[in-house]
């Protein structure tokens, strides 16, 4: 789970619009608004990613989907790793001589039953 930030959004939206409608260096802006200078320098510069001003960041629809897809690659090699371990589980199971010897039932004949004990198809 994410910590929780540290600026509310509406706050970043208005600092980064204050920033590109002024003019105004980052740092004056942050420092009438109350924010640290760097953190500012940051949300301008993904907003340009976002807007396609910049091509040396990810956007942030580009950073979700890595998050999203590093996140499913890990399940996937969890999920390989259990059944890495099943396989060679079964596998030495298959290779294992048995130590037990099975006696199989055979049912007795009808021809050794006693006649009372016999069933006719006439009844």
């Amino acid at each position: 789970m994410a910590a929780p930030r540290k600026y509310p959004d509406e706050l970043r939206e208005r600092a980064i619009r204050e920033v590109r409608a002024t003019g105004r260096p980052i740092a004056h802006v942050a420092k009438d608004l109350g924010i640290h200078k760097e953190a500012l320098r940051g949300w301008v510069r993904q907003a340009e990613a976002d807007r396609g001003e910049r091509d040396d960041r990810l956007t942030t629809a580009e950073q979700d989907e890595l998050k999203q897809l590093r996140k499913e690659v890990a399940e996937l090699r969890r999920a390989n790793e259990i059944l890495k371990a099943a396989s060679v589980f079964f596998a030495q199971e298959i290779d294992r001589p048995r130590t037990r010897q099975f006696t199989w039932y055979t049912a007795p004949s009808l021809d050794v039953l006693p006649s009372h004990a016999r069933f006719t198809a006439g009844g």
